[in-house]
Formats: structure tokens, sequence, C-alpha cells
């Protein structure tokens, strides 16, 4: 049984515990979303834009007090969980303001004669999986482009986060959408699985998860016909090309690695450095990760709090001491903080080879793995040497290698002299097993959309 709670990551105290939805309570909000659609998918674009811009204000207007509860729930340090914050409010913000113009009719030249369009119209009751290490905006990029769409939403967040859960509703209803328009619900993986995706009103599923989770949901959601947006794992590359960039590339990989306590899909995860100037980038790297401190995450000053779950820990420390017993050098860490909690050590290893489980695997957590390579074509093939393609950055002083670079680089999104981020208007996904489907931009309002064909006969 899933089991709901607020367990604090940087004191492994249990602080509140919610229930778990009974089968009848998942029967209501199903019951809920499905009676909520009609009308809301009927309201027009401008008034759904005008809840949406009110969301926006509720999030801004409490934005200190939904900090403080992720920071309980899953230890992100007090300035990163305000800057979600403001990330989500932008996003609202975003779609309050494009959505209208992106939901217009889309004139189609007609070859034989009349006129044809097609209308972007709502797709249906949509189910989203969220995870814990973005708690409002991973909901905010799935949720404002389909409530502006005019789709409803049942919402599973992770376990470890059902108090932001229960706010993020409560916000929904604040701003006056009506009842059913966002449902959260506390279901088990068992209710998901026979319950809620295999309803016939539920048209869709989007998680961000694990590999192994959206494997597992992609199966069910196949079986029964439903369309999925997946944004899974990744084992970003970041590349440096050369010495002049090496004091601004340290400070890019150290933010991009070590923020959120490197539990983000998106982090730099392999940091790959040509021979020529490799020693004094890993003396610079190792300087920089030696000098973060872990600290409470409660606190303004702090920049790496604990990792989200004592199991989380547990899972990371077992990559690192494989990597290790196969010969991976340790610059710095390399094991669990000594105190109660979720603590790890900020780490950096060298000398990673392909028998390790670090080599293929996504290392969710605060470890910096660099690699030596010989040059530009070099630091290509090991690059895409990766089940996943999510993100890259490349970072030079000659801004037109940098683009041949990143042009050969098998991902979804590619950055050049920044690290991987996000915005409300760049889209967000990637390749191969990192997932299927966009997220944010324009492009978030068109995976869950009904691109209804209207044709009219010549003289009509």
């Amino acid at each position: 049984m899933t089991t709901y709670a607020v367990t604090n990551p940087a004191t492994g105290e249990v602080e509140r515990e919610f229930p778990t939805a009974t089968d009848e309570q998942i029967a209501q909000a199903l019951d809920a979303a499905g009676k909520a659609l009609q009308g809301w998918s009927a309201t027009a674009p401008s008034q759904r834009a005008q809840l949406l811009s009110r969301v926006a204000d509720i999030y801004e207007r409490r934005a200190e007090e939904l900090a403080a509860i992720i920071t309980r729930e899953m230890g992100k340090p007090k300035q990163q969980a305000a800057a979600e914050l403001q990330i989500v409010v932008s996003i609202y913000r975003y779609y309050a303001e494009h959505g209208e113009e992106y939901l217009a009719d889309e004139e189609v030249p007609v070859a034989r004669g009349g006129r044809a369009l097609v209308r972007n119209e709502p797709y249906g009751v949509l189910l989203g999986i969220m995870p814990w290490n973005f708690p409002y905006y991973q909901v905010a990029r799935f949720a404002a482009p389909n409530l502006m769409i005019g789709n409803t939403i049942l919402l599973k967040h992770a376990p470890q986060c059902p108090e932001s859960a229960a706010a993020m509703e409560e916000i929904f209803r604040e701003a006056g959408l009506p009842e059913g328009a966002y449902v959260n619900v506390y279901a088990s993986n068992e209710q998901v699985a026979e319950q809620i995706i295999p309803d016939r009103r539920v048209q869709g599923v989007s998680l961000t998860g694990s590999e192994r989770a959206g494997a597992a949901v992609a199966e069910i959601a196949g079986k029964h016909l439903k369309k999925i947006v997946l944004e899974l794992g990744g084992n970003d590359p970041f590349i440096v090309l050369d010495r002049e960039v090496v004091p601004q590339a340290v400070k890019r990989a150290l933010a991009s690695r070590m923020g959120n306590a490197g539990q983000a899909c998106n982090a730099a995860k392999r940091i790959i450095v040509l021979d020529e100037f490799y020693d004094e980038f890993v003396e610079k790297l190792e300087e920089a990760v030696r000098g973060v401190e872990l600290g409470d995450p409660s606190s303004e000053d702090t920049f790496m709090g604990p990792m989200s779950s004592e199991r989380a820990a547990e899972d990371l420390d077992a990559q690192v001491q494989d990597a290790v017993s196969h010969g991976a050098k340790v610059h710095s860490g390399g094991r669990r903080a000594d105190r109660p909690g979720a603590w790890y050590e900020p780490t950096m290893l060298t000398g990673l080879t392909q028998e390790m489980r670090a080599y293929r695997e996504e290392l969710f957590g605060p470890v910096a793995m660099v690699y030596r390579v010989a040059d530009d074509d070099a630091a290509v093939a090991l690059a895409n040497d990766s089940d996943y393609g999510l993100s890259a950055s490349v970072h030079s002083s000659d801004v037109a290698r940098a683009e041949q670079v990143a042009e050969r680089l098998e991902t979804g999104m590619v950055y050049l002299n920044e690290g991987s981020g996000t915005a409300a208007e760049l889209p967000f996904g990637g390749v191969k097993r990192s997932g299927i489907g966009r997220e944010l931009g324009r492009y978030g309002m068109e995976e869950f959309v009904n691109k209804r064909l209207v044709k009219y006969a010549k003289g009509s």
C-alpha cells in the first residue's frame, strides 16, 4: 500500500501522515473529473485564462508558505524553494497570456476548393503522475497548459509530497475553478493501474519520473489505448571544449550538478573535458565541490541540504560504492554524512569506466562525474553513448565550434555556454529513454489536444 507522509529528510522524522484514498474515493474523483469536463471544456478560453491568472496571483501571494512546505517534504533549501515558486508563477502567467493565441483556429490550404480549418479542442480527462524533486513546478508545466485547453485533471503526486499536493488543489479551488476540474488523489500504484488508467473517461496520462515508472505506465496506457507524455531520466553531458572557458564552466558545472542536491533530471551529470586542460579543470572543480557545505535547508544561506529521502541517499551511495570498487577515484565526498536524515556529501568522481553502474545509470544526487577525452569527436561519442537523451550543454569561447558539437548530440535540448535550464516559453523533453512528448511553451499545448478538422464545401 502506498503511504503518503511528510518525512522531513533533514531529521528523518515523520511530521504528518495522509490517508491513501479508498477505491470509493477514487471512483468519486473520476466521476467529478468526468462531470466537470463538459462544463469546463465549454468555457471561453478568455475565462480559463483569467482563472489561470488568478492561480498565478495566489501562488505569488502564498509563496513563502508554499516554499516552507517543500523544504519540509523533500529538503529543498529555502532560496531554491522560493526560486521554484517564481518559475511556477511565470508558467501560469505564460499560459494565461498566450493560451488563447495558441488555441486559435488554423486555416488549412485546400487543393480542390472549399475551405478547411483545424480547431484545437479539449482532449478529455487526464491523469498526471508527478515526482517529488520539483513538487510545484512539475505540476504547473502539466496542469497550466491542459487546464487552458479545457481538459480536466486528476493529479497523483509523489507519496512524500502530500502537503504540497493538497495546497495546490486548494489554490485551484480558491482561484475559482469548477469542482472536478482539478482533483488531487492520494492513489496507490494499484489504483492507478487498475482503476484510473483503464477508466473510459481518462483519455491521457502524463508522467514525470523514473524510467522504470514510465515503462510501467506506458504498458498499461498502451493496453488501454491512452495517449501518454513521459518525461523520464537523464544522464546529461556537460562538454567543455577549451581552456578559455574553464573558470566559467566550473561555476556552471557546480551549480548545475549540486543545485537541488543534484536531484534534477537535466542536471550536468557527465562532465566531459578535453585532455589538454583536463587536469586544470579537475583541480578547480574539486576545490569548488569541497567548498560546498551541507546546511539546514530552512536557512536563507544554505545552498545544499539533504537529499529527498533516506532511500534516495542509500541508492546513490550504492552506485558510488560500486564505482569506487571498480576503480573510480573519489576527489571529494563519496559517502553519506554522519548525521540523522538523508544527507549525502557533495561528491566528485573521475576514472569512470563502462564496467561501473555509474557509467550507464542516472545518478540522482550530488555526484559530479568527470571524464577525460582526446578531442571534439571523442566528446560527442561519449556524450551519445547513453540510453538517455534529455539535454546537454556545450561550453566554448568559439560559438561556431560549440554549435558544430551541439548539432551532433542526441538530445531533446541543448544549451550553449550555459547550464541546462527551464523557462515557461521553452519546450522541455527528450529522446531515447528520456521520454516521449514535450512540455512547456507552445508545444506544451499540443500534446493533449483534439486537432479537429472542419471542412466546408466549395461555396459554403
